[in-house]
């Protein structure tokens, strides 16, 4: 099949066991990425972290200089004057019990959402729908605020949140293969120094173990930590 030689050409171009610099690793990268649309270029970062304790939990926000490439739908529950600035903002959906109800009825027509302090309280019963889902709104990544302006054009301009899984790994999208390869290697940059701002007290020893690059078709790409570590943390 076409699709298969394709799918070992690309993994033949790539040395599995090299660790290799963050700029010949967005080279392979971009290069392995000849699907018949654009590619989204994801990161894994593999830390050194068990999730399982609360005093090493991962979690943040990083907002990408060059975004994400892709339209981000926003929901925000708000009323009156923030309801506005929402909708002024960009927000796709905006409401309040209405929305919940949506919710409820099972229609999720959203990536991303944002709510204000005072409706956590109806937000607060859509938990088992929008928890499993990433979606559900919180202080800690600024999607519970009374900015909810700010954070729609966060969200619209490249916001991506991110938390670390059972197994210690660290996933998000930082671009398209179609980037310019500055404009990539500045979001992985960026995320990286996100995540690393965000070590837990808990964590001992090697901090960020492992970091590999794909797109959407492609193979990884396994990179040297120390050419993308912004704050000298890699192996603290």
């Amino acid at each position: 099949m076409a699709h298969s030689k394709r799918i070992t050409k690309a993994r033949e171009a790539v040395n599995r066991i090299k660790l290799y610099p963050v700029s010949d690793a967005v080279s392979l990268i971009k290069t392995n990425a000849s699907a018949k649309f654009d590619e989204t270029v994801e990161i894994a970062m593999n830390l050194g972290v068990d999730p399982k304790h609360a005093d090493q939990m991962v979690r943040g926000v990083v907002n990408l200089p060059n975004g994400t490439g892709r339209t981000v739908r926003v929901a925000v529950f708000a009323r009156g004057v923030k309801a506005d600035e929402a909708t002024a903002a960009g927000a796709d959906i905006v409401g309040a019990e209405d929305l919940v109800a949506t919710v409820q009825g099972g229609t999720i027509d959203f990536d991303r959402c944002i709510a204000t302090p005072d409706m956590m309280g109806l937000v607060g019963r859509l938990g088992k729908v929008l928890g499993p889902r990433g979606l559900m709104p919180n202080p800690r990544v600024g999607t519970v605020t009374m900015d909810v302006a700010g954070a729609v054009k966060a969200s619209k301009g490249g916001a991506v949140e991110f938390r670390v899984e059972k197994a210690g790994i660290v996933q998000g999208s930082v671009g398209k293969a179609s980037f310019d390869s500055d404009k990539l290697i500045e979001n992985i940059k960026a995320f990286v120094d996100a995540v690393t701002k965000a070590k837990p007290t808990g964590a001992k020893g090697t901090y960020i173990e492992r970091v590999s690059l794909s797109s959407t078709m492609g193979p990884g790409v396994k990179i040297e930590p120390a050419s993308v570590a912004t704050q000298g943390a890699v192996g603290a």
